[in-house]
């Protein structure tokens, strides 16, 4: 529980904005800082969120963060601002529409600091992301690694998107003093992911595949590529304590330095699921960087922090997440009439 290791004094009535807040990371950000007694607003425009995701005493702005007047609104009276808006997708879309993922993300970043800049708000949070990495970094990755090179081919939109999300944080609390966390996830996953379409990102894409019938189950890549994966309660956990203990506008990575091969994943998750199924790797598709591990040094040291959850843990929470609330709901129901 974040509860644990966060002061519930900090918190208690502060006015928070969550952007993005109704998604899959902000609903589980929010849910968090209600237990710690904050009161949350929340702006999304609910394109990948619902109300449903949220606490029934959280006030939601449906508008639409393209807008300045919109994010200024949003911004004020408020305390602290947690930027979890983001438009996000898998390697394929995002190989696909790097104009796409750059502009919408730049776009979304500056209007919100800017806005909360103009309000006064006193603390914000820029949610940045692994994605800032270039495609072959050290392993485990330093933070220091964040600007060197490209990002990683496939994530080349979205990772200087967030690279330019840094650099505005940077200038403003040079130039206007503003207390900014920059804080840089690893591969989040968990209940409430996005699990609709290949678009998503790996492990609900498997999840949903793995369900959908098919006879054969199709990865992308050789299997061979490694990922640190994150699960959302730990991503959580990371951004409630850099605000709280680090508000410079100095990058924390936030992970878990637990590795698995994409092959390895896939028997976690059938082994989870407890089906059988051939499984077919496919190398002529995108599969982004060859390892993806963060070095954990400075948030353990700055922060505190610690991930909880391992990898099957996590993985057997978001089945069971998906076995109750996506598959059930689309049991057709007998009609008695």
């Amino acid at each position: 529980m974040v509860s644990e290791v966060s002061s519930n004094n900090f918190w208690r009535d502060k006015s928070v904005l969550v952007p993005g807040g109704a998604g899959f990371i902000g609903s589980h950000l929010v849910e968090s800082l209600v237990r710690l007694h904050a009161k949350i607003r929340v702006i999304d425009n609910l394109e990948n969120g619902s109300r449903s995701n949220l606490p029934l005493e959280v006030e939601l702005v449906t508008d639409d963060m393209f807008d300045m007047g919109n994010c200024e609104a949003a911004c004020e009276g408020i305390d602290i601002v947690i930027n979890a808006a983001a438009k996000v997708a898998g390697v394929g879309y995002n190989v696909q529409h790097p104009g796409e993922m750059f502009y919408k993300n730049v776009q979304l970043n500056l209007n919100m600091l800017e806005a909360a800049r103009r309000q006064d708000v006193e603390r914000y949070v820029v949610v940045s992301s692994a994605c800032v990495y270039e495609r072959t970094p050290p392993i485990p990755t330093p933070e220091t690694h964040g600007f060197v090179g490209d990002p990683e081919p496939t994530n080349l939109g979205y990772g200087w998107a967030k690279r330019v999300s840094e650099v505005q944080a940077r200038v403003y609390a040079d130039e206007y003093g503003m207390r900014i966390s920059i804080v840089r996830p690893y591969n989040t996953y968990g209940p409430r992911d996005h699990f609709e379409t290949d678009e998503g990102h790996v492990i609900p894409t498997l999840i949903r595949k793995i369900y959908s019938g098919a006879p054969e189950l199709i990865v992308w890549g050789d299997g061979s590529q490694k990922r640190s994966f994150l699960f959302v309660s730990d991503l959580v956990q990371g951004l409630v304590l850099a605000t709280e203990r680090y508000p410079f506008a100095n990058p924390v990575n936030i992970g878990n330095d637990e590795e698995v091969s994409i092959a390895e994943l896939v028997r976690i998750i059938l082994e989870a699921t407890g089906r059988e199924l051939a499984v077919r790797f496919d190398p002529s598709k995108p599969s982004g960087q060859p390892r993806r591990c963060p070095d954990l040094e400075k948030a353990r040291r700055i922060l505190g922090y610690s991930p909880k959850v391992g990898i099957r843990e996590g993985v057997r929470k978001t089945i069971q997440w998906y076995q109750e609330n996506v598959l059930q709901s689309s049991i057709p129901q007998l009609s008695l009439d």
